[in-house]
């Protein structure tokens, strides 16, 4: 199947050509007919796999046979993205779209002024990219009214609702119209996510490529066991065999990113960091830097894991484990997009089995073991007075299919050691 025969506008093809673009993916195939009919649609799809088109080009061009100019603050679209990386990512996409199309785009996120944002709102626009909490703040202000949009798009819905945007939510979808028509896009299948689907979506057709939870099957994943003091010399190690191929690593603290990275320039690597602590022009600035190859390493929270669109990206290294499963998923698709290969490494300490364990049995497989051996005795509970783990040997199953995978034996084998530096740190 073509593009051509999905009923686009000639305008939204011929761009789509100028970009290399003329095959559909298969969520694309899938998902944009549906879509072009005015239906809802629950898209379930890993990432790396062209979900940003497969409501994006509907919408483009519903947006684009509408006659006249919206009215003062409305917007005849939203879309909702649970970071700022990707609601950025989102609109970098549909402005390449919909090059030379009379559709309006804008963007508001956090991070940037708010009265900026007012302003370029109050002509009205054609698509609105906005992350909830920001959308909130200039609703609060009424910069913005939502009582015409008559589309809707979530996506990223599963970490909407890790990050807890559903409050916000609950408060933004009963002020567009009812007759909208509503997408809903999403990596991974939590439980609540039906739930968020009965509530905002009418008879949705529900389409989906990959098992929730499976990993893009071009990524390469390992796992090595090593103690949390000796990871960044583990790092250093991997790093300096591929310096000139771009490297993600995440962290799962804001001082652990930053001091990681520091580590990393210390040793001659072209390194940058985006986390909570850094403003939206730091972030954008290393995002920059780091797709146009004047950086090979970039650090890395949670907060910027669905916002990285870049194919160059080779390897993906999870220095710290997750502490949401789904999470692991959400990263290693950072690599191995628009058809190509890719590398997943993970270092699990100690403090961090239980989190492998989950990780596995989300993804129903276990990761391949790169060196060292599962822990055998690790924490498998916080104790009841807060702060640290409590101690005891984990009986966890895997939660995957045998091999080599990392997965608890022989639980009376003595335990290599403590992790320095005491108890977790809370996420970034």
């Amino acid at each position: 199947m073509k593009f051509d025969t999905l009923g686009l506008p000639p305008r939204l093809l011929a761009n789509l050509t100028e970009l290399n673009i003329t095959t559909p993916t298969p969520i694309q195939t899938q998902a944009i007919p549906h879509a072009m009919e005015g239906r809802d649609v629950m898209g379930l799809a890993q990432t790396g796999t062209g979900k940003t088109a497969a409501f994006g080009l509907p919408l483009m061009s519903a947006l684009s046979r509408m006659e006249g100019r919206p009215a003062p603050k409305t917007a005849r679209g939203l879309i909702l993205a649970p970071t700022r990386e990707l609601a950025k990512q989102i609109l970098d996409n549909l402005r390449a779209y919909s090059n030379g199309m009379q559709v309006r785009i804008n963007l508001v996120v956090g991070g940037q002024s708010l009265n900026a944002q007012a302003q370029r709102l109050a002509k009205g626009t054609d698509l609105l990219v906005a992350t909830p909490g920001r959308l909130i703040d200039l609703i609060d202000r009424k910069a913005v009214e939502l009582s015409k949009t008559g589309f809707l798009v979530l996506d990223e819905a599963d970490q909407m609702l890790d990050m807890g945007f559903i409050h916000a939510l609950r408060r933004i979808a009963p002020l567009l119209r009812k007759d909208r028509q509503t997408m809903l896009f999403s990596a991974t299948m939590p439980k609540q996510m039906n739930e968020l689907a009965q509530s905002y979506l009418t008879d949705p057709v529900r389409v989906e490529v990959t098992p929730p939870g499976k990993p893009v099957d071009k990524i390469a994943q390992s796992v090595h066991f090593v103690e949390q003091a000796h990871k960044t010399k583990l790092l250093i190690t991997h790093l300096d065999r591929h310096r000139d191929d771009a490297a993600l690593i995440f962290s799962r603290t804001k001082h652990g990113a930053e001091r990681l990275k520091k580590n990393l320039e210390s040793q001659g690597f072209a390194a940058g960091s985006i986390h909570g602590n850094k403003s939206q022009g730091q972030r954008d600035r290393a995002l920059a830097a780091f797709k146009e190859g004047e950086l090979k390493v970039l650090v890395a929270t949670d907060v910027a894991a669905r916002g990285i669109d870049i194919p160059a990206v080779r390897y993906v290294y999870n220095y710290d484990l997750p502490n949401v499963p789904d999470n692991y998923v959400h990263r290693i698709g950072r690599t191995a997009r628009a058809g190509r290969d890719g590398t997943a490494i993970a270092y699990c300490s100690p403090e961090e089995m239980m989190e492998l364990i989950a990780i596995q049995k989300v993804m129903k497989r276990d990761i391949d073991v790169a060196s060292g051996e599962p822990w055998q005795d690790y924490p498998t509970k916080k104790k009841p007075s807060g702060g640290g783990r409590g101690r005891g040997r984990g009986k966890g199953n895997s939660g995957g299919g045998g091999g080599n995978g990392a997965k608890p034996q022989g639980q009376n084998r003595p335990r290599r050691g403590r992790r320095s530096g005491g108890g977790r740190s809370r996420a970034a």
